[in-house]
């Protein structure tokens, strides 16, 4: 599972191959998430409440990248990382 970014304790993930819709995977302490890239919706898992709103400023400035580098998983690829929240 390929390692996009990490922050304050953060870790974003894609996996290889992913089921649709494009999202993204979260790791915060012993917490786990996945959010749309569209939406930026939290479709499984919980994060607390300012995790949660890191990654969501994160993905806000870096949604296309996201996007692209969902395209790049699907294909096999090893996305690029993606630059962390400052």
């Amino acid at each position: 599972m390929p390692e996009l970014s990490r922050f304050y304790g953060i870790i974003i993930l894609l996996r290889f191959r992913e089921h649709a819709p494009p999202h993204f995977h979260v790791k915060y302490q012993e917490h786990k998430a996945s959010i749309n890239i569209a939406t930026l919706e939290t479709t499984a898992g919980w994060l607390p409440t300012r995790a949660r709103a890191l990654v969501l400023e994160w993905a806000s400035e870096h949604r296309e990248e996201l996007a692209a580098a969902w395209d790049e998983v699907q294909s096999g690829q090893t996305p690029a990382r993606i630059a962390p929240l400052h």
